[in-house]
């Protein structure tokens, strides 16, 4: 399933957000200039556009990834046409699922990506041919932080007090949602036979709330998660925090060197406020494939969660 925008994805916004509450998330959406062949004598033709589709996974709502992209692949856009003197167009495709996003990657059905640091390593995995454009940067970073959460009326206030307890991860290949949670579990002595249950819930977004309406005395989230559901009145609280690398923004297999090293370029380069801020980084960073060796580590050690 997958959403895809072309030409003004702000525009177009408020329809995704509509369809998403009506369960239309697999509607396919477009919305291009018509460019219908002048009749006259003469008339200039237009050079062919450059289609590319960039391709990412509902860690947050549908509505909200759409958001969060459309302003950055816009400015992306412009200065790709200008980098390589020929127009640009990006389509944004967004899977409905973790393992949906990888395989669209894996299979080369877009362009190029991104996505969260487990499920790269599981891509490249997949396919040893893909290759990292460019890490984002967050102040500066490219470390940023997960939260394990609890009500905020609750009495727990480590994370050995989660024994006998439920917890909520988000979807079963997320970073911060599963593997590098169950890790510190497993660091604490807490492995999935010592807790009173356990469940992925897909979105850091619904194991907030979840664990603000007291489903689950406990889950993990990423940071900027957390806090703007605490701002938004969530009675939840933050009892830990971990370290995760930034995400990736990945080239599909055999991409053209041209292509790769114009895209790579622009991210370095790009500096548009209001697209950075939609995105909520302040730019991008060079990166390698051992930035993620640490992630490798945390999916090993997670295996031990399940033991």
């Amino acid at each position: 399933m997958a959403l895809q925008l072309r030409g003004n994805r702000l525009a177009l916004a408020w329809v995704i957000g509509i369809l998403t509450l009506f369960g239309l998330t697999g509607c396919d959406l477009s919305k291009e200039a018509a460019s219908p062949a002048s009749e006259e004598a003469g008339a200039e033709i237009e050079p062919p556009v450059l289609q590319l589709t960039f391709g990412v996974y509902t860690s947050d709502s549908a509505t909200e990834m759409v958001m969060k992209f459309a302003p950055v692949l816009q400015v992306m856009d412009a200065m790709l046409s200008e980098r390589l003197n020929e127009p640009v167009r990006t389509t944004l495709r967004v899977a409905s699922t973790y393992e949906g996003g990888v395989d669209d990657l894996v299979e080369g059905r877009v362009d190029f990506a991104r996505m969260g640091p487990a499920s790269y390593v599981m891509a490249k995995e997949l396919n040893p041919g893909i290759r990292i454009l460019a890490i984002e940067s967050k102040k500066g970073s490219k470390i940023f932080q997960g939260v394990i959460c609890v009500h905020a009326d609750g009495d727990i206030n480590e994370i050995v007090d989660l024994k006998g307890e439920r917890f909520a991860f988000g979807d079963s290949r997320s970073t911060i949602g599963r593997f590098l949670a169950q890790e510190l579990l497993v660091e604490n002595g807490i492995r999935a036979a010592d807790l009173a249950g356990f469940d992925y819930l897909g979105r850091h977004d619904k194991v907030g709330m979840a664990v603000g309406r007291k489903k689950y005395a406990a889950g993990a989230l990423k940071e900027g998660t957390f806090k703007k559901l605490v701002a938004a009145g969530e009675p939840i609280r933050a009892i830990a925090s971990f370290p995760n690398v930034t995400k990736p923004w990945i080239a599909k297999a055999g991409m053209e060197p041209r292509l790769f090293e114009a895209i790579h370029q622009t991210l370095l380069a790009l500096e548009d406020d209001g697209a950075l801020k939609a995105l909520k980084k302040d730019g991008f960073l060079s990166g390698d494939d051992s930035d993620y060796d640490s992630i490798r580590e945390a999916i090993e050690a997670s295996r031990s969660f399940d033991s």
